[in-house]
């Protein structure tokens, strides 16, 4: 692959259908464009969530009919490939499903997955995700990995040198936490997405903001004289 490094952080991607199946939505179709693939192979990473084979099931019957390639990488009990470097090389896509963020960069370093992700996304591999799988590529965000209150994970992959938040306009709490964080230095600038918005990033450079849902919108956050300072990012339709 010669791809530039493509990143697409989103608070996204699928949505339910009238019989409540699990459907790819419009940032779910833009990753999978952005690989430039006829027919792409996509690795669906469901880390974040302890393996939970609901999801993984789901996410195949989503992509059913579709030109896509699917597989997914589970880590427990143990990888359910024989080389889960091969594997994730192989791909166009992957895409990390939601859930804690604190035990998939745990799960990841353990099996030396953050040094493998670094080295698909130099490749040209399009790295892609939902909430804990957008906030991973970054420095840090607010999560509820620890509890339902809010705290700061400083620990991401750091491809992206920026703070995170997800699920902005649907969780009142991860505004106020994220300006706290911006504020404070534990987080540097940081980039926010509401619900049905994605942050795309070419190398380490925000290209666009785009959004599956009407309003959806993107944010930048920015320390100025010890405050945060918030600013609305436009966002593209897919």
């Amino acid at each position: 692959m010669t791809r530039t490094p493509t990143i697409l952080a989103t608070s996204g991607g699928f949505a339910r259908d009238a019989r409540d199946n699990l459907r790819p939505a419009g940032l779910a179709k833009l990753a999978l464009r952005l690989t430039g693939a006829d027919r792409p192979k996509l690795c669906f990473l469901p880390t974040a969530s302890g393996d939970n084979v609901s999801y993984v099931q789901l996410t195949y019957a989503a992509f059913a009919g579709w030109s896509v390639d699917v597989s997914h990488l589970s880590l427990f009990p143990m990888p359910n490939v024989e080389d889960v470097r091969a594997h994730v090389l192989a791909q166009d896509v992957l895409w990390v499903g939601g859930g804690s963020v604190a035990g998939l960069l745990a799960m990841w370093r353990l099996h030396g997955l953050d040094d493998v992700m670094r080295e698909a996304w130099e490749a040209g591999v399009v790295l892609a995700g939902v909430s804990a799988g957008s906030i991973c590529w970054h420095a840090g965000g607010p999560t509820d990995s620890f509890g339902p209150r809010l705290r700061a994970v400083t620990d991401g992959l750091a491809l992206l040198p920026y703070g995170n938040g997800v699920h902005y306009d649907s969780e009142e709490e991860r505004r106020v936490v994220l300006h706290r964080m911006v504020a404070d230095g534990v987080l540097p600038t940081s980039y926010a997405t509401d619900d049905g918005a994605g942050l795309l990033y070419r190398g380490t450079e925000l290209a666009a903001v785009h959004a599956e849902r009407d309003g959806a919108r993107g944010y930048v956050v920015d320390a100025v004289g010890g405050e945060a300072k918030e600013s609305v990012l436009t966002a593209e339709p897919v």
